[in-house]
């Protein structure tokens, strides 16, 4: 089984417009609403793959409820732990004329110390028959800056392996408890490490604790450092749309090639084509079965040699 876990789950909002334009009204065409944070997402899109994962993490007030109930009317099951402080929305504003996304994201609820204990507590009892815990998105106020690094530490002692999907120090300070995959994007990853070179900065987390990162650079694809070898991954074309939710695509697609043991080519061609069969969905966790199939074909993966560990 596959855990996904969101500790700042969220009401993810859309609202698609002709053009944005700052410091101008803007007419709304369709709008969606929906359950969301990247774990969620990332759930919707493994169940499109064939998986049943479980999903999991905090939610709070009116909008905790919200979350939950979408999740169930997904089809997805959820275990998330109720905490006091009220979850959180976010807003992507995307426009017709370029396929861009604009996103606001909500800080989420402070959460307690005794609430993280209980999570804690809640987390490690839905270990038993999981093998891929994957652990996306920000965390809320109130959270340790080690949060991420408790939870790699528990899932690896249940015998699970971790995909992490975060940026700043909450990604720094996981990578001492040794993530299996982390999956941060170009400007997480520069931010990160100081590098602007992908395969600098993929090499400088190496050497801090991932046991292989994935970074994602939007429409030039995906360069890969692992233990068997680096790769650079590449769609065969670029597609217009809302891109927010190609990240949570490609960490399913990680997640399932983990479960799978799927070979780090084949894995990284899957991560390629389904992050790119996102972009024409207007909300992030849906995919379009046509574009993942059209592009499996043509996504092309080089070996290259690895920039030597930092």
């Amino acid at each position: 089984m596959i855990l996904t876990v969101t500790l700042n789950a969220a009401l993810d909002v859309t609202w698609e417009v002709e053009s944005l334009r700052p410091l101008a009204s803007h007419r709304v065409g369709a709008a969606h609403e929906r359950a969301g944070g990247k774990g969620v997402n990332v759930a919707r899109v493994l169940a499109h793959l064939g998986h049943d994962p479980v999903v999991t993490g905090l939610v709070g007030g009116d909008t905790g409820r919200l979350i939950r109930d979408g999740v169930r009317a997904a089809g997805l099951r959820e275990a998330f732990l109720e905490v006091a402080g009220a979850s959180r929305r976010t807003l992507a504003v995307v426009s017709h004329d370029d396929g861009d996304a604009t996103v606001f994201n909500g800080s989420g609820p402070d959460v307690t110390p005794a609430e993280w204990r209980r999570f804690l507590r809640h987390y490690a009892s839905l270990l038993a028959d999981v093998r891929v815990v994957v652990l996306s998105g920000s965390t809320p106020p109130g959270l340790p800056e080690d949060a991420y690094a408790q939870l790699i530490r528990t899932a690896a002692a249940s015998g699970a392996r971790t995909v992490l999907d975060t940026g700043g120090a909450a990604l720094l300070r996981a990578l001492p408890a040794r993530p299996d995959v982390v999956k941060p994007n170009a400007p997480e990853i520069t931010a990160a490490t100081g590098r602007e070179d992908l395969a600098e900065g993929a090499a400088v987390l190496r050497g801090r604790g991932a046991g292989a990162v994935v970074v994602s650079a939007g429409a030039a694809g995906l360069y890969a450092l692992t233990p068997d070898g680096a790769w650079r991954a590449a769609p065969p074309e670029r597609l217009s749309g809302n891109p927010t939710g190609a990240g949570d695509a490609c960490v399913a697609a990680l997640a399932a090639g983990l479960w799978g043991g799927a070979a780090w080519p084949d894995l990284l061609r899957e991560a390629v084509a389904l992050s790119a069969a996102a972009v024409p969905c207007p909300a992030a966790g849906d995919v379009d079965a046509a574009v993942h199939r059209r592009f499996l074909a043509g996504v092309s993966v080089e070996e290259v040699a690895p920039t030597p560990t930092a």
